[in-house]
C-alpha cells in the first residue's frame, strides 16, 4: 500500500492490515510521521511528537511476528489533545503557565488506548486550558482547518479534528464541555462521539471544572472506528467518581433492533438561527433515513424554547469554573489569553442565579426524558454555522448578531444535561466546506446513536472526500 492508502485508511482497517501481515506498524506510523512533516507547518495540528513512537511499532512488529498476543488497535497510532496526560510526553494545556509540563502517568484514555495495542504518536493543538471555540493559544499558536487555512478547525479539539482530517492521525482522544468533540469534527469533516457524561473517566485530564460537563470522546474517520474506540475507552477506573456504569452495560437498541428506528429532527426549536445549508444537510439527512425505512418526523421540544441552554451554561460556567481559573493564573496575569482574560472579566453569577440555572438544566433533563419515550434519536446540526473565519467575534444569521459562543448553541444541551450525542459529515457548503450533522440519544444507548450512525454513513452523499493538501 502506498502511504495515501495508509494516512487516508481508517483504524480498523489499519489493525486488519497489520495483523493479516499486509503492512507492518512501522510503515503505518511512518506514513503518519511524513505526514505531519509535510502538512503540519501549515495546519499547526500537532503541538509534540511522542518520542519513541517507531521504536513502539519496531516492538509491535515483533511481538505480531513471535505470535505474541495483540490487542484491537495493535500497532495502530493514534493521537491525543494536548490537555491528556501522557506520562513523558509533553502536556501543556495550551498556556504558557504549564510550558515544559511533563507528567509521569498517562490518563486512563490513554493507558487504556495502549492497552489495546496503539501507539501514542503525538498530541494536538487546543485553546488555552481547552476553553474556547477555536483553537488558539499563546503558547502553540493558532491551528488551520485543512479544508480552508483561513478557517478554523473548531474548538476546543480543533488540533485533534484537523489532524485526523489531514492525514496526520486515524483515530484520537477528545474532551468535550460544550461543543469540543463534535464541533471541530463538523468543522473539518471527520467523526466524533460524545458518550453519556461519566461513560469514559476523566481521570488525568485537566480542567475538570465544571466536572458534571466535562466529557471524554473518540474522534476517527469513521463510525465504525468510534465504535471500537468507546468499546475499549467505557468503564470506570476506580478514580472518576462519575465513571460509575458497568464497561458492558448499554441501554440501547443494538446494533438490530427488531422494529423500524424512530427518528426526531429539528433545526431550531428555541435554539436560535441556522445557517440555510446547515438546515438543508440536516433534512437531506432525515430523508435519507426515511428512504432506509425508519419513522422519521419533524419534532419539537418543549423544554427547549422554556429554557435557553447557552444562558444556563454560561451562569454555571462563570459560577464554577472563575474561581479555579483564578487559582492557576495568579501571578501569571501577563500569560493569560483570551478566554481566561475575558472570564476574569466577567460578572460573578449570584446564587440565585446558579440555583435557577441548575433548576433549568433539571427541567432540560426531564424534557428529554419525556422525548425519549417517543423516540429513538434526535437529529440536528451539530453547529449552526459551517467552519467560520479565524478569530471570529460576531456573525449574523437570518438578520439577527450573534456572538462567536452560537456555534455551539445546538451542542451545548447535551453536555449539561450528559446525553450521549455524535457527529459526522452528510453535507458541503456552497464554498466547499464540511457540513455535519448531529445525533443524539438516550442516557447509556450508544449502541442506539452508534446503530443510526453507522446507518447514516451508508447513505452520506460525501462519503472518502479529503482536503487537497
Amino acid at each position: 500500500m502506498t502511504n495515501t492508502d495508509l494516512i487516508h485508511s481508517d483504524a480498523t482497517e489499519l489493525a486488519e492490515l497489520i495483523r493479516a501481515g499486509k503492512v507492518s506498524s512501522v510503515e503505518v506510523v511512518q506514513a503518519h510521521l511524513d505526514r505531519i512533516e509535510a502538512t503540519n507547518p501549515r495546519l499547526n495540528a500537532i503541538v509534540t511528537l511522542a518520542d519513541g513512537a517507531l521504536e513502539a511499532a519496531r516492538a509491535a512488529d515483533e511481538e505480531l511476528a513471535a505470535g505474541g498476543e495483540t490487542g484491537p488497535l495493535h500497532g495502530v497510532p493514534f493521537t491525543a489533545k494536548d490537555s491528556f496526560d501522557t506520562a513523558g510526553v509533553l502536556t501543556q494545556r495550551g498556556s504558557p503557565i504549564f510550558a515544559g509540563r511533563v507528567p509521569d502517568t498517562d490518563a486512563t484514555a490513554v493507558a487504556r488506548m495502549k492497552r489495546a495495542g496503539a501507539i501514542l504518536l503525538a498530541k494536538t493543538n487546543l485553546p488555552e486550558f481547552s476553553y474556547w471555540v477555536e483553537s488558539d493559544n499563546l503558547l502553540t499558536g493558532r491551528t488551520n482547518n485543512p479544508w480552508d487555512l483561513d478557517r478554523s478547525p473548531g474548538g476546543s479539539s480543533g488540533g485533534e479534528s484537523a489532524a485526523i482530517a489531514a492525514g496526520m492521525s486515524p483515530l484520537g482522544l477528545a474532551t468535550d464541555l460544550s461543543i469540543s468533540v463534535r464541533g471541530p469534527a463538523a468543522d473539518t469533516g471527520v467523526t466524533a462521539l460524545k458518550p453519556t457524561h461519566g461513560r469514559i473517566p476523566m481521570t488525568g485530564i485537566w480542567p475538570r471544572e465544571p466536572r458534571r460537563n466535562w466529557h471524554v470522546g473518540p474522534m476517527a474517520r469513521s463510525v465504525r472506528d468510534l465504535a471500537l474506540a468507546y468499546a475499549l475507552l467505557a468503564g470506570p477506573d476506580g478514580a472518576d467518581g462519575y465513571a460509575t456504569a458497568p464497561r458492558g452495560f448499554d441501554a440501547g437498541l443494538g446494533a438490530s433492533p427488531d422494529r423500524p428506528v424512530r427518528v426526531g429532527w429539528l433545526v431550531d426549536s428555541g435554539l436560535g438561527p441556522t445557517d440555510g445549508e446547515v438546515a438543508a444537510t440536516v433534512r437531506a439527512a432525515a430523508d435519507a433515513l426515511r428512504t432506509a425505512g425508519a419513522q422519521v418526523d419533524a419534532v419539537e421540544i418543549p423544554a427547549l424554547e422554556r429554557d435557553n441552554p447557552l444562558e444556563l451554561w454560561t451562569k454555571m460556567n462563570v459560577m464554577e469554573v472563575k474561581p479555579a481559573f483564578r487559582q492557576v493564573t495568579a501571578g501569571h496575569e501577563d500569560q493569560m489569553f483570551t478566554y481566561s482574560k475575558t472570564l476574569a472579566g466577567m460578572p460573578d453569577t449570584s446564587v440565585e442565579d446558579y440555583v435557577r440555572a441548575e433548576q433549568g438544566i433539571e427541567r432540560l433533563r426531564d424534557g428529554f426524558a419525556a422525548y425519549f419515550q417517543r423516540y429513538d434519536v434526535l437529529l440536528l446540526p451539530v453547529t449552526t454555522i459551517p467552519a467560520h473565519e479565524h478569530q471570529l467575534g460576531q456573525f449574523t444569521l437570518d438578520g439577527r448578531t450573534m456572538d462567536a459562543f452560537h456555534v455551539s448553541s445546538t451542542t451545548v444541551p447535551f453536555n449539561l444535561t450528559g446525553l450521549p450525542a455524535l457527529s459526522m459529515r452528510f453535507g458541503t457548503s456552497s464554498d466547499g466546506m464540511p457540513i455535519g450533522v448531529q445525533l443524539a440519544a438516550d442516557w447509556h444507548s450508544e449502541s442506539t446513536i452508534l446503530h443510526i450512525a453507522s446507518l447514516l454513513e451508508t447513505l452520506s452523499p460525501v462519503r472518502d472526500l479529503h482536503p487537497a493538501l
